[in-house]
This record gives structure tokens, C-alpha cells and sequence, in this order.
């Protein structure tokens, strides 16, 4: 294959990490699947009418990757859309508490890195009518 059709079949995505994110992998994964396939006006206005403390923080992943779209490769925002949201596992601290009789109950905060990668849809032309 030739340069020019490498290019072609290259899909223009932008990706944005967030890492550090205090919280656990299992809440973060349900918000995250609902927005992936969804444009990206429309999945920060769902995250912020949601209730979960997480979505402030990934809203502010999501507007980086905007921002990072428009800065570095000319996107147009209009056409951004979710393409993959994913989360993964970081640092674990562990802390204890005073239990009766002498014993110690462990804590557990885990912490999780968001990582969204949007992509710019492009206009499919239909061929024939449907009726």
C-alpha cells in the first residue's frame, strides 16, 4: 500500500488522559459507558445533569480533549464524538481504623485514570432513496 491510502484509512482521533482520579474503577465504568458513541456536546450536558461527584472530573477530560482537538489538529468541534471512554486501575492507600478488642478494620481508596478518545465523524453519503 502506498502512503497516500495509509493516511486515508487512518481515522483522525484525539486522546486525553486523566490520571489520578479519586475514585474506583467500578463507579467510574457505568458513567463512562454512557456516553461513549454519543457527540460531545451531548455527553458533557448528560454528565452534568447527572448526580455522581466523578462527573466533574470527567467532564474536565472531556474539554481537554476538545481543546486539544481545536489546538493541535484544526477539528471541527461540531463534528467530535465520543469515541472510546475507558478507566483503568492506579494507586490503592490503604488505611486503618481502631476496631474493638484490639483489631484494625482496613480502608481501602483506590484511585483511576480516565482516558477519553474522541474522533471526528465525517459526512456518510447515501446512495438511492429509502422509502
Amino acid at each position: 500500500m502506498n502512503k497516500k491510502k495509509i493516511d486515508k484509512l487512518k481515522e483522525k482521533t484525539v486522546r486525553s488522559v486523566n490520571n489520578n482520579i479519586r475514585s474506583s474503577v467500578r463507579k467510574l465504568n457505568p458513567i463512562l459507558k454512557g456516553i461513549v458513541g454519543k457527540k460531545v456536546d451531548n455527553a458533557i450536558r448528560d454528565l452534568s445533569f447527572s448526580e455522581k461527584r466523578i462527573t466533574k472530573e470527567i467532564r474536565k477530560t472531556i474539554n481537554s480533549a476538545v481543546a486539544n482537538a481545536e489546538n493541535n489538529f484544526q477539528y471541527d468541534i461540531d463534528k467530535l464524538v465520543v469515541k472510546e471512554a475507558y478507566c483503568g486501575k492506579k494507586i490503592v492507600m490503604k488505611r486503618f481504623r481502631p476496631r474493638a478488642k484490639g483489631r484494625a478494620a482496613p480502608i481501602i481508596k483506590p484511585y483511576s485514570s480516565v482516558t477519553i478518545i474522541l474522533s471526528e465523524i465525517k459526512k456518510v453519503e447515501s446512495y438511492g432513496s429509502k422509502s
